[in-house]
């Protein structure tokens, strides 16, 4: 019973000196609680929100430092009013044509110019756009007509348009269509250009027809290319209409614009030109969060 008792009394010795032993040779680690964490990820976080809060109020502040400069320029009488009025004469100007209907009448005249523009160059771009982009001898064969047809100033071609169509809607309609097309086209063939063709023969391999592999597969990857085409287009869309009622017209923005320079209202061609702008920022917008929807994933 001694026996045992002196056995047992060796065996916990021998555990307790190869514990201690243990302990020694194993390299401690850092012990990290629950409550390190927030204080890990409080500084990107707040740097997040800041630069969030930041680029939101970037726009803004923008705009009133440019509204600061103007007035600053007009308060100290570097030019006369007729020449640059000041921010609260082209306000109470805005005010008055507002007031009687007519900036409404003008701005929808050149809305619809610059939509029936656009929508006419990206139907014609979209049946152009695929073959260019897959077809050599297709590409090899419109590639001069686009080149020449960039190469001449639409202000030249206006009169002819004029001349042709009219001086109703349609001469509008084919200078926004005509200033528009080239942005699209180029960014949609370089948007299908630039898929990996290991995608899409994948996809043929698969067995998914042509027009699969391009609704399913090429048209997803190529829109972001699109529809930056898109952005650039629809705000140039504008360009034109105003482009196109220079030459002939009896209403619109452009029109407004001739008849504030012709009677010397300068209040009115600046209520004429930020109305422009705020169409064209909100045609931005618009395209952009079209993309953040379609175009974000």
């Amino acid at each position: 019973m001694l026996a045992n008792k002196r056995m047992n009394f060796i065996e916990e010795e021998w555990s307790l000196d190869h514990a201690e032993s243990f302990k020694l040779s194993t390299p401690t680690l850092p012990v990290v609680t629950d409550w390190d964490e927030p204080e890990k990820q409080a500084t990107p976080r707040k740097t997040w929100l800041k630069s969030h809060h930041l680029s939101k109020a970037a726009t803004p502040l923008t705009l009133l430092g440019l509204l600061g400069l103007w007035q600053l320029l007009t308060s100290l009488a570097l030019y006369p009013e007729y020449i640059l009025p000041t921010p609260i004469k082209v306000a109470a100007r805005f005010g008055e044509v507002a007031q009687s209907g007519a900036l409404w009448r003008h701005m929808q005249t050149t809305l619809l110019e610059a939509a029936l523009g656009f929508g006419s160059a990206l139907l014609v771009v979209g049946l152009l756009c695929y073959p260019i982009a897959h077809s050599r001898l297709v590409a090899s064969l419109l590639s001069p007509i686009l080149a020449a047809t960039q190469a001449i100033p639409l202000v030249a071609i206006a009169p002819l348009l004029v001349i042709w169509f009219g001086f109703g809607l349609p001469p509008k309609v084919i200078t926004c269509a005509l200033i528009v097309f080239f942005p699209l086209l180029l960014n949609a063939v370089a948007g299908l250009k630039g898929i990996d063709k290991s995608l899409t023969e994948a996809a043929s391999v698969c067995g998914a027809s042509r027009w699969q592999a391009f609704w399913w597969l090429e048209l997803p990857l190529a829109l972001p290319t699109m529809l930056t085409g898109v952005k650039i287009g629809f705000t140039v869309a504008i360009t034109g209409a105003v482009v196109g009622e220079f030459i002939s017209s009896d209403s619109g923005l452009g029109y407004l614009l001739n008849l504030g320079r012709g009677q010397f209202d300068t209040a009115l061609v600046f209520v004429a030109l930020l109305t422009l702008t705020a169409i064209a920022m909100a045609a931005y917008g618009l395209v952009g969060l079209v993309e953040k929807r379609f175009a974000n994933w």
